[in-house]
Order: C-alpha cells, then structure tokens, then sequence
C-alpha cells in the first residue's frame, strides 16, 4: 500500500485545484455537520424534557373580564370560581397558580439561606397556589408535607404591607439539592422576601415555566411554590377521556357568573407542549436537512471527481494493468488516495468543528461541543469517503488492459 503512495501524492500535485476542492469540502462538511448533529440533539434532549406533570390531565383556561376587579377582591372571586370549578364532572382537582409551563409568563426570586441576600443566593422559578396545586399538576411529594387550607393566604393581603411573610414554601428536589446538600430541607428557613420562610415540603419534580430555556441563565432548574390565592390561569386535573367535556363545562361554569368574563383561552395542556416546542422541533428537522444535503453533496463530488480521474487515467490503468497489477491494487489506489484526501479534510473540518463550536457558545449560549462528536464525525466521512469511491475504483479496476491501452 505504500508504494502507491508516491504516484499518488505526485497525481495529486498535478491536480491542487481539483483536490483542494475536495478537501476544502469535506473540511466544510466535518466542521457544520458535526455542529449541527450537536444541535439536534440538544434539541431532541428538550423535547424528552419531563415537566414533572400529569400533561395528559391538564387543561388551562384563562380569562377576561368586562372590567378591572380590585386586586382586594381577586382571591374571594377566585376561591369561588374553584369552589364551583371542583364540583363539575370529571374535575379531579382544580386551582389557580400565577404560572404554568409552557406558558409565556416568568416569575423567579431570590432565595438565601441568610437575611439581606447574603451567602449562597439561588435564583428559583415562583409558584403560587392554593393547597391543591401538588394534586391538580400531578406532583409527587418526596418529603414533608401539603400546605394545610388554613396556610394559604390571600396574594394581595400579603405583598400590599411593606415586609411581607410567607410561613411555609414548598420546593422542588434541585432547589433542596441547591441549599443543603446531603442534607433534609424540610423544617429549614429560607430567606425570600426578608423575612424567613419554612420549608415544609419537597416534590420530585416541578420546572421552570421555560424548562431547557432557562438553563444556562442566573436560573438552573430550581422552584418553589407559595401558599398564596391570586390571580392567574385556572389550572384542571381531568379523569381519562374527559378533558374535552370538562373544558366545555368549565367555560360554561366561568363565563356564567359574569356577562363581561370572557375565557379567551381553554387548552389541554399537551397542545401547549406542542406548540411551546414546535420551534425546537422545527429547527432540528432544519438541522437534519442540512446535514444530509452536506454529506449528498460531498458524496457526489468524490464520485464525480473520481469518475473524472478514472477517465483522465485510463491509459496509465492500462499500463499497470498490463505490468501485472491486480483488480484489487487497481482499487485500492483510488481507495488510498480518496483516504489523503478525506483525512486531509477532517483535520481541518475537526479544527473548523471546534472554532464554530466556540463562536456558537459565545454568541447563542449554546453548550460546547462534546469531544466525542469529533472522532465520530471522522468516522462518518471516512466511511462516506470509500462508500462514494467504491464505484468508480471498481469501475477503473475492471478496465480490460487492451481496452485501456487503445483509448
């Protein structure tokens, strides 16, 4: 196989155009499609992402009314929508909660272990609900306990004095994680609002309204739920097969105590997923298109670019052929020689793959490229490489010498 090498790097000196081309097209091909890759699975990570809720159950209504209500008077007509809301059929469980995920709203606090944000200082996503939030979003409690009815207070009551106490705070296993590691959260304080908070509970699972989006920011997956009636979106746990029927009814429920309240929105929340991911969906389809039209194109131009060489040395096939050389030596030069190429791009695309890698974390807050993609990506080209070369290599090695010889 060596020997072979000399004649090849002497042809390819004769054809630095042609082969540089090569090379600069599978260096192309190694740097975007490895990056690209990269991308799609970020994005396919995302949309395995677990929100920790019954999705499947829920459905989330928001509404308007025909006037302003007072904020004071927000948490009595909300307890009473709940209170008619929770006795329709097929309502497993209803409350309020200031945000849901998926939705378009963010509210995050600041959460210390000391008074006046001193010390460790995390920034967690916000809930706020009644004591039914854990059973109406499905969550599973690890640790601790339910606020107890008697523990909810009203949103407005609270925050309208100028140092407002919240007693208890429930919180998700990340954010106890965060705060004492190998440690029990609850019965600990927290400081939130200045003043300390218990926290009296633990469950599994509860996400940033933006899950994957928020990541990477001041906020890494930590949230807390507040026993406090305000407003917000009514959130409904449904039995199995009766989400359509219940949003009907809840409309109906809504909209009959007021002629001015208007739902202007009434939505499972699996169409919400859906449509909160159809970005992350759409652009890994992107990513993917571009991808194959890459490795199409580089596969087409080692075809064409050995089928143009097979032509420009029939002659010199024939020759060789005639002194000897076997089908398999024949094949196995355009093999070794497809194989300079190749490498030459891949060392270059590799080095390409990480530049673009670190231009995308700095510009797009995107995570840097796994090393592991890079052998990979070389494999991949090496492999297209011989596969688009295969055919045109066969061809030249089946040149019959007296054939090769006249033309």
């Amino acid at each position: 196989m060596f020997k072979d090498l000399m004649p090849i790097l002497s042809t390819l000196r004769r054809h630095k155009i042609a082969a540089g081309l090569i090379v600069l097209e599978v260096a192309l091909t190694c740097a975007i499609v490895t990056n690209a890759l990269h991308l799609i699975q970020t994005r396919v990570e995302a949309l395995s992402t677990d929100s920790g809720l019954a999705e499947s159950e829920l459905v989330v209504l928001n509404l308007r009314g025909s006037k302003p209500v007072p904020p004071e008077r927000t948490a009595g007509i909300v307890a009473g929508d709940l209170a008619r809301l929770r006795t329709l059929p097929g309502v497993k469980a209803a409350t309020v909660a200031n945000q849901i995920v998926y939705g378009n709203n963010s509210n995050n606090s600041y959460v210390t272990l000391e008074p006046d944000n001193k010390g460790l200082r995390v920034v967690a996503a916000q809930y706020t609900a009644d004591n039914h939030m854990l059973p109406a979003f499905g969550l599973k409690l690890m640790a601790g306990r339910n606020f107890q009815p008697d523990e909810v207070q009203d949103n407005f009551k609270v925050f309208a004095v100028p140092e407002p106490r919240v007693g208890q705070v429930i919180v998700n296993q990340i954010m106890a994680d965060k705060l004492f590691p190998g440690r029990s959260a609850v019965g600990r304080s927290v400081y939130v609002f200045g003043a300390p908070t218990t926290i009296v509970g633990v469950v599994q699972t509860l996400t940033h309204t933006q899950l994957h989006r928020a990541r990477g920011g001041d906020n890494d997956g930590a949230a807390m739920i507040f026993p406090l009636l305000g407003g917000g979106s009514y959130v409904l746990r449904t039995e199995p097969g009766q989400r359509d029927a219940v949003i009907k009814a809840a409309t109906a429920a809504l909209e009959s105590t007021d002629r001015g309240r208007v739902v202007t929105q009434a939505r499972p929340l699996t169409q919400m997923r859906n449509e909160f991911y159809a970005q992350d969906r759409a652009m890994a389809w992107l990513m993917g298109g571009v991808c194959v039209l890459l490795l199409l194109v580089t596969a087409m131009g080692i075809v064409g670019l050995a089928s143009f060489w097979v032509q420009q040395r029939t002659r010199m096939i024939g020759t060789r052929r005639a002194l000897g050389a076997t089908e398999r030596q024949i094949r196995r030069y355009f093999q070794l020689e497809n194989l300079l190429l190749t490498s030459a791009g891949i060392v270059i695309g590799t080095a390409g793959a990480v530049a673009l890698s670190q231009l995308l974390m700095q510009s797009y807050a995107l995570p840097r490229l796994p090393w592991a993609y890079l052998p990979a990506g070389a494999l991949a080209l090496w492999l297209l490489g011989q596969s688009a070369v295969w055919v045109p290599a066969r061809r030249a090695a089946r040149l019959s010498p007296v054939a090769a010889l006249r033309s």
